[in-house]
């Protein structure tokens, strides 16, 4: 039988087709939006039945023109925090998905989907509750819509509806992403090409640099929905990330310290990094003062309850495989 997966060229989405080609998947049927073409770099080594765009296939994913279908993986999103579009972003992630959803509720298809922590906006709590969710953007509100709507659904259906809140991802496939790439990517283009990594200076009562994400790495985002996957008995809207809050500090030395020893350098402490000059610190955007989170850690009791017992990478582990893996490809 098919899978589907959406957002397939994007970063999550290509990750996942892999995964699901090294288990011996490659009935995928591959939907998404190559607007941006460089994505399709993304696809490049993978095993596909099919490609679609996102609209031609929705009209026939309507009339049911895959067969039995499997699952949906619904990775497809627009994901710019700082976009200003309100009604693109409402029809791309909210319209769109409740669509897809409806549809896999008619043919009983189980629906796994990006939702996104930047629900919980400028709140200090991150559990999956209504009193969390605080979205500071229209991108953060088109997935906590959409997340109330699949509250809704779920009483009402047998089949598996899961939602998975992403926290900072990280890992390979997101360059495409421009601004929206994580800081792991953007310290480690900005080392190679000046010599140094810059950071905000302190701001909101956190000293330079110790503003604080939870971090995850995409193999870890990877492992649990392919986890929902093989147990299609379980549902609801989850919280994905380390559950461990570290500062972009801990991401500047990681990325630092890696290319050094791929350069035959000696790691060194962020005293050292900053004594240096290989790691400065630069005033706080007025920009963002008032719409940027300085504190995210994600709460696994629901993931854990549920019976997802993996660790997860820290951002020293995750970060110097990641960095790794980007030195390989240059």
């Amino acid at each position: 039988m098919t899978l589907i997966v959406t957002g397939a060229a994007g970063f999550i989405g290509s990750n996942l087709v892999k995964a699901l080609n090294a288990r011996g998947e490659d009935n995928i049927i591959a939907v998404d939006n190559l607007t941006r073409a460089d994505k399709f770099k993304n696809l490049v080594e993978c095993e596909l039945a099919d490609y679609l765009d996102k609209t031609e296939f929705i009209e026939r994913f309507a009339r049911g023109a895959f067969g039995k279908i499997r699952a949906v993986f619904h990775q497809g999103a627009c994901s710019d925090t700082m976009a200003t579009d309100g009604r693109y972003m409402m029809e791309n992630n909210f319209a769109y998905s409740r669509s897809l959803l409806e549809i896999c509720g008619a043919q009983q298809i189980p629906f796994l989907y990006a939702s996104s922590a930047a629900i919980y906006g400028g709140s200090q709590h991150f559990s999956e509750t209504r009193a969390c969710e605080h979205p500071l953007n229209v991108y953060g509100y088109s997935k906590f819509l959409f997340d109330q709507f699949v509250r809704r659904k779920l009483p009402l259906t047998q089949t598996q509806i899961v939602g998975f809140r992403y926290f900072n991802v990280y890992g390979p496939g997101e360059a495409h992403k421009g601004r929206m790439a994580s800081v792991a990517l953007h310290n480690f283009n900005e080392f190679r090409a000046q010599g140094r990594v810059k950071l905000f200076g302190e701001y909101n009562g956190y000293a330079a640099g110790q503003q604080q994400r939870d971090f995850v790495s995409v193999e870890d985002i990877v492992k649990v929905n392919l986890h929902f996957f093989d147990h299609p008995q379980q549902s609801g809207i989850f919280n994905l990330g380390s559950g461990r809050a570290q500062p972009f500090n801990d991401i500047a030395v990681s990325v630092v310290n890696a290319l050094r020893r791929a350069g035959g350098e000696a790691a060194l402490p962020l005293s050292a990094l900053v004594a240096q000059g290989l790691i400065e610190y630069i005033p706080f955007p007025d920009t963002l003062r008032g719409k940027y989170q300085c504190f995210t850690q994600a709460d696994l009791t629901q993931l854990r309850k549920v019976g997802y017992s993996a660790p997860f990478l820290d951002v020293e582990q995750g970060v110097t495989r990641y960095v790794n893996w980007l030195i390989g490809q240059l």
